[in-house]
């Protein structure tokens, strides 16, 4: 199939490209680079264009006539989120309205879209299944629940086939290390701390100690992307396969470490100090957060490949060792 993966030049939408493409798929990479990057784009053609931009959208479907989408593009920054609502709602909501709108008049049948954990809030159960309740905590969460939302919508109105993949924290790098994490402000934990040991950062900042874990510090669930790509294949094919799905999967590996447990890992795995400060909480953090994927297991047979979170860390590791200047952080 010929596929339009927007936000295709990211983190995790490059990753995507590269299974679909193992799958004998095309992906055509749609985004503005405001967060993706050209050198990671490789299995398909990149098409540069915004979620928002109407006519530069139907320039690329009528070019390429893509049988379906997998939608990634958006801001993801829980933090930044508290702070500028508004860019949230405007890109993740109508970004995707314009998506969908534009799938509608062209007729593409089939979306998978990339959701979040975030959707859940405070957990009141752990590990998390599909059917807690949603109820966001940060504006960041809230964007990818109203889409969640409009998907539902769309489907009915129109027939849209979507099905929305809830992850938790993607971690890791490309096993063959083509393609990796590079982010520009970094927030994630991971690369933060393998930037400490390679000498790029002085250290690495703890956002609180004082939540109620055992060491204090906040618990996530780390899936590896190669993981969340495969997932993210799996998807659309079951639903080009007219599979019937749930509307929503959960995508993690069903245990949760905490801060200080991966800064321990990522110091044995690289064989460096890593020189911590605590500092504050950040605004919309949960304490915990782990989610139960067994749904897409039974219903896809997919299961994640890395569960270890020290092999996980020894992917992104050896990316990191690898990535030339041109791709390191600016601290």
């Amino acid at each position: 199939m010929r596929l339009l993966v927007t936000g295709g030049a990211g983190y995790i939408g490059s990753h995507t490209c590269k299974a679909l493409a193992a799958h004998g798929h095309l992906p055509i990479a749609y985004d503005n680079l405001v967060y993706g990057h050209p050198w990671a784009v490789r299995w398909g053609p990149l098409e540069i264009g915004d979620i928002a931009d109407r006519h530069r959208l139907d320039q690329v479907i009528r070019q390429y006539r893509p049988e379906g989408v997998i939608h990634f593009a958006a801001y993801a920054y829980v933090g930044e989120s508290v702070k500028d609502p508004g860019k949230y709602y405007r890109n993740n909501v109508a970004g995707s309205l314009t998506v969908l709108e534009a799938m509608r008049d062209h007729g593409i049948p089939y979306l998978v879209f990339s959701s979040t954990c975030a959707t859940y809030g405070v957990p009141e159960q752990i590990p998390i299944p599909e059917t807690h309740p949603q109820r966001p905590i940060n504006p960041y969460g809230q964007s990818k629940l109203m889409v969640e939302q409009m998907l539902r919508d769309f489907q009915l109105a129109y027939g849209i086939q979507s099905v929305s993949l809830r992850y938790f924290n993607a971690a890791g790098a490309d096993p063959d290390g083509e393609i990796g994490e590079a982010h520009d402000p970094e927030t994630h934990l991971i690369p933060l701390a393998l930037e400490v040991a390679a000498g790029q950062r002085s250290h690495l900042t703890i956002f609180g100690d004082d939540y109620d874990t055992p060491d204090g510090t906040c618990i996530r669930d780390f899936i590896h992307v190669a993981d969340l790509a495969q997932a993210h294949v799996l998807a659309l094919e079951a639903l080009a396969a007219g599979k019937p799905l749930q509307p929503a999967y959960n995508l993690g590996n069903g245990q949760g470490f905490s801060v200080r447990e991966v800064i321990a890992t990522a110091e044995a795995v690289t064989g460096k100090q890593i020189p911590v400060q605590v500092g504050a909480r950040r605004p919309g953090d949960p304490p915990r957060l782990v989610g139960d994927a067994t749904a897409i297991s039974r219903d896809l047979n997919w299961r994640p490949r890395y569960t270890n979170l020290a092999e996980i860390l020894q992917t992104a590791w050896c990316w990191q060792q690898k990535r030339p200047y041109f791709q390191r952080p600016r601290c």
